[in-house]
């Protein structure tokens, strides 16, 4: 199977694997660069998706990831607090560089350098979730304990 997918998701495949999760990485015809178009795809709530989402710390230019429900908008003031400075929205060449990804396929692990994370409150609620595995088109099954679990993210209410 990992020989039939694209390098990214290889990678993220790879990761699960290493780290003991059951998790298999799918490669999907229809685009899941947003939550509407994954949850479409996949045939489940835009809620149980797990949007991986990179904000820069203003003051010390690091990179934090915010795993989100798909219908949650994060809300950057409550953000800056938990991070402890103002945050601001990270670029497309800022998120490849901190993560290996490009935008619209960043996985909640596997990426090019530790990140801090803060997870949802919200997504601990469904049994199943669904992340991006390293390109808009390429998803994984996990639960939530599993996503504590790859990540080491703080829960927290982020919107």
């Amino acid at each position: 199977m990992l020989e039939k997918l694209s390098a990214s998701a290889q990678k993220v495949q790879h990761a699960l694997l290493e780290q003991g999760f059951a998790g298999q990485v799918q490669e999907l015809p229809d685009s899941t660069r947003t939550a509407k178009e994954a949850a479409q795809t996949i045939g489940c709530e835009v809620a149980q998706i797990v949007k991986s989402l990179i904000f820069k710390g203003s003051q010390t230019q690091k990179a934090i990831l915010v795993v989100a429900s798909g219908v949650n908008r994060v809300n950057e003031k409550r953000l800056g607090e938990l991070a402890r400075e103002p945050i601001e929205k990270a670029n497309a060449d800022f998120v490849r560089q901190h993560t290996g990804y490009a935008v619209g396929g960043v996985p909640p692990l596997a990426h090019a350098e530790k990140l801090e994370t803060f997870i949802d409150e919200d997504l601990l609620q469904y049994e199943q979730l669904w992340a991006a595995a390293g390109t808009p088109f390429a998803v994984f099954p996990l639960t939530p304990v599993e996503l504590q679990t790859m990540t080491s993210g703080e829960v927290v209410s982020i919107k």
